[in-house]
């Protein structure tokens, strides 16, 4: 079918994979008719998963990958040395053009490794960044990086400012987004030596919305639409962040079968903090793409589920018409001629 976005995804990595990984990808194409999903793994035991489902056989295709890159393994010798691994093949595919996006629960660091060794960055990129999209009191912001440098420099975030304002532009339809930098403090002199050197070069940027200092109490709230840090930071706020929201789910259910009088108010209320609980579920956003790629990469939790693996499917389709990465490359090169 002509028009068709293809996706390849990793079946094998995960803690869940290849059964919520095939289940995922056969959500997705019978949602969508636009999208085709190159599944890569142990062909005996995706197709056993597949054969479980119905759906358009022609929009799913399995690529055999004899060997997984486990989690515990030394990312640069795992893709060095594993050349028919299920993210090495999915790396290649993206390199060769023969997908338009590759989806992975598997291996972070593998993931990152990969995709600057095979993938490659965009020309003038010195450092792409995981940007996760969060779910805030106002909608959703985007964190950058959460998970790639965790030494960076003040460079590096200013790119990282840039490519989050595109993506989060193009991917939300949020109009000059707001760019903050994570900071103990709302004053501009307060901060490491990093976030004191970045500051005053965001605040000189004219194609960016930079609003200064953003408290990690102030995220929840959706103080900013960008929220840039270096990946050390950026992993800690949002494992904090989903630790909180799982610890509080728990902590009001339980709560709520307290007494009799809790039950009866548990029922009537229901219905309603199940659809706030939903608007705070981060697994509808799909995973975190690498930006500054030559090519679409997206990278999910390790503990993916169907839904998470479906919607990140799906997020490469929006990524892919609204032109994410001919963006970044455009502005990059705007700001090199400079």
């Amino acid at each position: 079918m002509s028009g068709q976005i293809r996706v390849a995804v990793d079946a094998m990595g995960g803690d869940n994979a290849p059964g919520e990984v095939v289940k995922g990808a056969v959500q997705a194409v019978n949602s969508r008719n636009d999208i085709q999903v190159v599944l890569i793994g142990m062909k005996e035991l995706v197709e056993k998963e597949l054969n479980k489902y119905t759906y358009a056989k022609e929009q799913i295709e399995v690529v055999h990958a004899s060997e997984v890159i486990e989690t515990a393994e030394p990312p640069v010798a795992a893709i060095r040395g594993k050349k028919d691994s299920s993210i090495v093949v999915g790396m290649n595919m993206i390199k060769h053009q023969e997908a338009d996006a590759f989806v992975s629960a598997g291996s972070s660091g593998a993931i990152l490794v990969g995709g600057q060794i095979i993938v490659g960055r965009i020309r003038g990129i010195e450092r792409p960044p995981l940007a996760s999209l969060i779910p805030t009191e106002k909608g959703v912001s985007l964190l950058l990086d959460c998970g790639a440098n965790v030494d960076a420099r003040a460079s590096h975030l200013v790119q990282f400012a840039r490519m989050g304002s595109i993506y989060i532009e193009g991917a939300l339809g949020i109009q000059n987004p707001r760019v903050g930098i994570v900071n103990v403090g709302a004053e501009e002199e307060k901060g490491n030596a990093l976030v004191k050197e970045t500051f005053p070069m965001l605040k000189d940027c004219p194609d960016l919305n930079f609003i200064g200092s953003v408290e990690a109490r102030d995220i929840p709230s959706g103080a900013c639409d960008v929220i840039v840090c270096e990946a050390f930071t950026g992993n800690v706020i949002l494992k904090l962040y989903e630790g909180t929201a799982a610890t509080l789910i728990r902590v009001i259910k339980k709560g709520m079968m307290t007494s009799l009088r809790s039950k009866i108010g548990a029922l009537l209320i229901k219905p309603s903090l199940k659809a706030t609980l939903k608007d705070f579920d981060a697994t509808k956003y799909g995973g975190a793409p690498l930006l500054g790629l030559k090519g679409l990469v997206v990278k999910t939790h390790g503990s993916s589920k169907a839904q998470e693996i479906e919607n990140s499917i799906i997020q490469c389709v929006l990524f892919k018409e609204q032109r994410i990465n001919e963006k970044i490359k455009e502005q990059i090169a705007a700001e090199n001629e400079k």
